[in-house]
C-alpha cells in the first residue's frame, strides 16, 4: 500500500489558480492595436479665417475623436500646398492625402460637376439634392464623370448650404439691366448663366474676391453666406447686398480622400470617416444657423450694411438663363443630361412630396415676430 499524497499548500494552490486566471483572461481580452497612427494631411479650399475652414476641421476633429490614436486628420487652409482650384489633381496625385471644398471648383475639368450645387436644381433645396446624390443615383454619377477624367478620388458630400445671395454691390440691382456689363465674381455653372444675364465674369476663389473689388478689378461678387462673407471683409468695401438668388441655391461640401490611401485603411477607419461625414453634415447645419443668423443682424447693425430682396424679375431671369445653359450643354456633352435626367426625375417625385408636405413656416414666424398692421 502506497503512502496517501499529502493535500498541496494552500499557497501554492492559490498561485497556480491565479496563473489560471490569467490565461484564461488572456485568452477572453480582444486583441488591442497597436498598429502606428495614420496621419492624413489635408488641404482645403478656404481661407483660415472663413468659417467653411472651420466646417472643415470640425470634420476631423470628428474622425480624429472617434479613431483614437489610429487616425489624424491635419486640414491646412487654402494655398498652403496648392491653389484653390487646384485641389483636386493634388489629392488625385497624392500630394495631398485629402481635401475639403465644393465640387463647382472642379468646373473647369466638366462643367456636369458644377451640377452639385450650381442652379435652381429643379426646385430642390440643398437637402434634398443630398439625398438625391445618396439615395437617388448621384453618387454613381459623380463617381462616373470621375472615372471619365481619370480622377482616381474618394468623394464624400455633405453639408447643405442655405440659399446664396445673389451678391455684393456697389449700386442695389433693380433689374436685369443691371448686371450688363459688370465685371462679377462667381463659381461653377453659374459662370454661364451671369454670363448670360450681361456680366463680365471672372471665377475667383474665395480668398482673392475681396481684394479684387477694393482694387476695382471686379464691379461686384458673390460668395455664400453672412457669416463668410463678414469674415472676408466684404462690409469693408461694399455696403449692398443682395438677397436670395437661384445661381448656388443647392450647395454643399465635398471631402475628398486620394482613393490609394483611403483604401488602405483598415474597414473599421474607413467607417469611422463614413459616420464622421454625416454626423459634420448635421453638425454644419445647425452650426450654419447659429452663426449666420448672429452674423447677419451683426452686418445690418454693426457694419451697416444695406440688404435687398432679389426682385422676382431678376430671379425669373435667372431661371431662364439656366433653361438655356444647361439645355445647350446637354446637347453637347451625354454626361452632363444624364445628371439632369437624374436630378429631374428625382426632383419631381421628392419636390412633389416636400411641397405638399410642408408647412408655410414664414406664416407662423410673421405671425409672431411681424403682425399685420392696423388699418
Amino acid at each position: 500500500m502506497t503512502e496517501a499524497q499529502k493535500p498541496a499548500p494552500r499557497r501554492s494552490f492559490l498561485k497556480s489558480a491565479a496563473a489560471g486566471a490569467v490565461g484564461a483572461g488572456a485568452l477572453a481580452t480582444p486583441m488591442v492595436s497597436q498598429a502606428q497612427t495614420v496621419s492624413f494631411r489635408f488641404q482645403s479650399t478656404w481661407p483660415a479665417k472663413d468659417i467653411f475652414h472651420e466646417y472643415a476641421t470640425d470634420f476631423a476633429k470628428k474622425v480624429n475623436d472617434m479613431a483614437g490614436n489610429r487616425l489624424k486628420i491635419e486640414v491646412l487652409p487654402s494655398g498652403s500646398v496648392v491653389p484653390a482650384f487646384q485641389l483636386l489633381d493634388a489629392v488625385n496625385k497624392g500630394t495631398l492625402d485629402g481635401g475639403h471644398g465644393v465640387v463647382a471648383y472642379h468646373y473647369g475639368k466638366a462643367n456636369s460637376l458644377a451640377l452639385w450645387g450650381s442652379g435652381p436644381a429643379f426646385g430642390m433645396d440643398p437637402n434634398m439634392v443630398l439625398a438625391w446624390h445618396y439615395y437617388g443615383g448621384g453618387k454613381a454619377l459623380l463617381e462616373e464623370i470621375y472615372k471619365s477624367l481619370n480622377i482616381d478620388v474618394v468623394s464624400f458630400l455633405y453639408g447643405p448650404m442655405p440659399t446664396q445671395p445673389l451678391g455684393w454691390f456697389k449700386k442695389p440691382v433693380r433689374t436685369v439691366a443691371d448686371l450688363k456689363g459688370l465685371k462679377f465674381r462667381t463659381v461653377g455653372l453659374a459662370v454661364d448663366v451671369f454670363k448670360e444675364l450681361g456680366a463680365a465674369v471672372n471665377p475667383l476663389p474665395g480668398g482673392e474676391i475681396v481684394p479684387a473689388l477694393d482694387r476695382g478689378l471686379i464691379d461686384a461678387a458673390e460668395f455664400n453666406n453672412a457669416s463668410s462673407d463678414r469674415l472676408l471683409g466684404f462690409p469693408d468695401v461694399v455696403k449692398n447686398c443682395m438677397l436670395q438668388s437661384f445661381h448656388q441655391s443647392g450647395e454643399q461640401f465635398e471631402i475628398l480622400f486620394n482613393k490609394g490611401k483611403y483604401d488602405a485603411l483598415p474597414a473599421e477607419l474607413r467607417a469611422v470617416i463614413d459616420y464622421a461625414v454625416q454626423a459634420a453634415s448635421a453638425d454644419m447645419s445647425w452650426k450654419a444657423i447659429q452663426r449666420n443668423s448672429q452674423d447677419y443682424i451683426e452686418l445690418k447693425t454693426k457694419d451697416k450694411i444695406n440688404f435687398f430682396k432679389t426682385p422676382d424679375p431678376v430671379l425669373r431671369a435667372q431661371l431662364a438663363a439656366w433653361d438655356k445653359v444647361t439645355t445647350a450643354k446637354s446637347a453637347e456633352q451625354p454626361l452632363f443630361k444624364k445628371v439632369m435626367d437624374s436630378q429631374r426625375a428625382f426632383a419631381q417625385r421628392a419636390g412633389s412630396w416636400q411641397n405638399d408636405y410642408m408647412v408655410d413656416f414664414k406664416m407662423a414666424w410673421n405671425h409672431y415676430f411681424r403682425p399685420a398692421k392696423k388699418g
